[in-house]
């Protein structure tokens, strides 16, 4: 749907549902939230097949329009993946409720108590592409901290997200909860989007993920607050003294297990003082598993049949089989590099070199930083918060792993006794 055929009117009515229905969700007790979560868990395994079945007509319209590789592996909901998705579901139930919590108080000399309260953040809005999971991750977080949500999963998704939109609906329906805290402006297009990016009186902040080119639309388009997150240039340094069997199966995991997620290695950088003695076991094990290596001069003369590697390489989030890997003359160097290309996300460094591992901790700016770890543990579920809206990788309100209680606010509560400020 085209912006000029679209009656704005139209998305506006969903937006202000959403809005009404975030104040009695606000209200809402955590039995409440948790019975419909239940609830969500349940009808997702009631109509799996339905699931499958119109993400079937997705894959295969992502199939015709020539979708990548990763982006299809993201899209794809089949039996197991929907079960795994009840079982997050699930598994957020489990998850401490933070509206109400007192994050601090204190009484003043004039004896009037102060407290500092979670409350929700009222109407989120999140836009996403090709993969549906989000939208039963962000609206069961949302929900979960009392929220009302509004979904932009694109194109890509559009029969899946249908479906499942209808399971969240239907799943608040049965407990008594509005089903408007969940809607969607997907039917409505770029224009939906667009509107919902602008929607100041309506929508309280807004959530995209995807890629490093979504997310840029997204923060030079809205209006409404945005919280970044998601791309993922992620580097990993194997300094002069790392261990040869922790550099093979780090790179290796960081890279392999899961390309196409934003937690994944795309940059490779080794000392050149281990570069002759790390590289040739490090890429035979990458190679083996199909990564298609892009590498500078001095990694070429290692690896002939290397590709060369361009800058634009180093900049890319590749989402794919393929590695960008260099060869430094220093941590410095490695640091450069680092600031100079990193969307801030995740990064790491392998060393067996106290002075090194604290160096890099201290000044790499990113939301996570790693020593002699996989990259791939900048995850929500991995860092104990169940599922997360995303990671993100700016700086204010939230930072990193996205779970519970980065979907809040706080409000002040003052209670006096006929108190007058003097």
């Amino acid at each position: 749907m085209e912006h000029h055929e679209v009656d704005t009117s139209l998305i506006d009515a969903r937006l202000a549902a959403a809005k009404d229905a975030s104040f009695r969700l606000a209200q809402a007790t955590t039995a409440e939230k948790d019975a419909a979560l239940e609830q969500v868990a349940a009808i997702l395994r009631e109509r799996a097949a339905d699931i499958v079945a119109a993400n079937a007509l997705d894959l295969a319209a992502g199939r015709d329009a020539g979708l990548a590789t990763g982006l299809l592996d993201r899209l794809e909901l089949d039996e197991r993946r929907v079960d795994a998705l009840a079982e997050a579901v699930l598994e957020v139930i489990a998850l401490t409720d933070p509206i109400g919590e007192t994050v601090s108080g204190r009484s003043l000399p004039s004896g009037i108590r102060i407290d500092q309260v979670r409350v929700p953040l009222g109407v989120v809005g999140a836009i996403y592409e090709a993969r549906p999971n989000v939208t039963v991750d962000i609206a069961v977080l949302a929900l979960k901290s009392g929220n009302a949500v509004v979904l932009r999963g694109g194109s890509a998704a559009e029969q899946t997200n249908r479906v499942l939109v209808g399971v969240l609906r239907d799943a608040l329906d049965a407990v008594g909860l509005p089903a408007d805290a969940v809607q969607t402006v997907d039917d409505f297009g770029r224009a939906g989007a667009r509107h919902l990016m602008q929607a100041r009186d309506y929508v309280d902040v807004l959530i995209p993920r995807g890629s490093a080119g979504l997310i840029r639309a997204v923060v030079d388009e809205a209006r409404v607050p945005v919280i970044e997150t998601g791309a993922g240039v992620v580097h990993m340094f194997l300094d002069e003294s790392a261990r040869e069997d922790w550099a093979v199966e780090l790179v290796h995991n960081a890279k392999v297990q899961r390309p196409s997620v934003c937690n994944a290695l795309e940059t490779l950088l080794v000392h050149e003082a281990a570069a002759e003695r790390l590289l040739p076991a490090v890429l035979d094990r990458l190679e083996a598993s199909g990564v298609t290596i892009h590498g500078d001069e001095r990694v070429r003369a290692l690896r002939p049949n290397a590709l060369p590697v361009t800058d634009e390489d180093w900049a890319t989030e590749h989402m794919s089989l393929d590695l960008s890997v260099g060869v430094v003359d220093s941590i410095d160097d490695a640091l450069r590099h680092i600031r100079r290309y990193s969307t801030k996300h995740t990064e790491s460094i392998v060393t067996n070199d106290l002075g090194n591992a604290e160096r890099f901790l201290k000044e790499v700016d990113a939301a996570a930083v790693m020593v002699n770890a996989s990259t791939r543990f900048t995850d929500g579920a991995e860092f104990g918060f169940g599922a997360e809206v995303g990671i993100s990788t700016q700086k204010l309100h939230a930072r990193g792993p996205m779970g519970l209680p980065e979907l809040t606010s706080t409000k002040w509560i003052v209670r006096g006794a006929g108190h007058v400020r003097a």
